[in-house]
């Protein structure tokens, strides 16, 4: 397939192109600068590629959740190629693009818990398990568990995952898992297998092939990015109580013990 890749989901701006076996693939910094450099990269694969926009099978886009601001543009400019090139548009879930470098690491991975730091103390996160199609036969990526937006304490793994010490974690949010119940320890009390990563648009281009054989391709209109919260910061007496909880939980310091002359 011949494919565009972006996502601009968290702090990493991803793009990639593929045509036939060969990939091309650009990595900087997302956030603000993100809407600056995205157009400009994108039109620099294409042309390492020798390829335009019309000859593309589809544009791929990670499209959520994640930051605002990196979802919408992402899509808008998604939106816009494709629009403009008559191209048809997958729209994945960005925990999603965290499954395929597990199994890149253990190519006998069969079961990924993905989590992103989602800020203000919470956390994204889906349960995926690679497993054999019962329409076709092919062995893709399956979601047992859709993307959510947890307090950590809240997060566990899927009932019938909880005994099992081979799940792997993935992500950027190891740091905020220790009220997670069973997520980071197996049932044999051992730190489960973890992969620090971020959505990248070289796994939205493997996992884009079975989305478009499950006919999951849209129209760039119809394109819509993944939110999973409508409040996007912390109010400043919210913040000053998250930081007095903070405080009150640190120990207070030991006094001097007083010794004899």
């Amino acid at each position: 397939m011949k494919l565009l890749a972006l996502d601009t989901s968290t702090e990493q701006l991803s793009i990639a192109v593929q045509s036939g076996d060969r990939v091309w693939c650009h990595r900087g910094a997302g956030g603000a600068q993100a809407s600056a450099s995205l157009i400009p990269g994108v039109l620099e694969l294409l042309a390492q590629a020798s390829l335009r926009l019309s000859e593309l099978d589809a544009l791929v886009v990670g499209r959520g959740p994640g930051s605002f601001t990196g979802l919408r543009t992402a899509c808008a400019v998604v939106q816009g190629l494709a629009y403009g090139a008559s191209r048809p548009v997958l729209g994945l879930d960005t925990l999603l693009a965290l499954a395929p470098p597990v199994r890149t690491q253990d190519p006998g991975a069969q079961r990924v818990l993905a989590v992103l730091d989602a800020r203000m103390q919470q956390v994204y996160a889906a349960a995926y398990e690679w497993r054999r199609s019962a329409d076709n036969g092919s062995e893709t990526w399956h979601t047992v568990m859709p993307p959510g937006l947890y307090d950590p304490g809240d997060l566990t793994l899927p009932a019938a995952w909880r005994n099992d010490p081979a799940v792997w974690l993935a992500g950027n949010a190891e740091a905020l898992l220790g009220d997670a119940p069973g997520v980071l320890r197996g049932p044999d009390g051992l730190a489960r297998r973890t992969l620090a990563c971020l959505p990248d648009a070289q796994a939205l281009l493997q996992l884009a092939p079975a989305a478009w054989a499950r006919g999951e391709a849209l129209a760039a209109h119809d394109l819509l990015p993944l939110y999973l919260r409508d409040k996007v910061a912390l109010t400043t007496a919210e913040r000053e109580a998250l930081k007095a909880t903070t405080l009150s939980s640190v120990p207070a310091p030991t006094p001097p013990q007083a010794t004899a002359p």
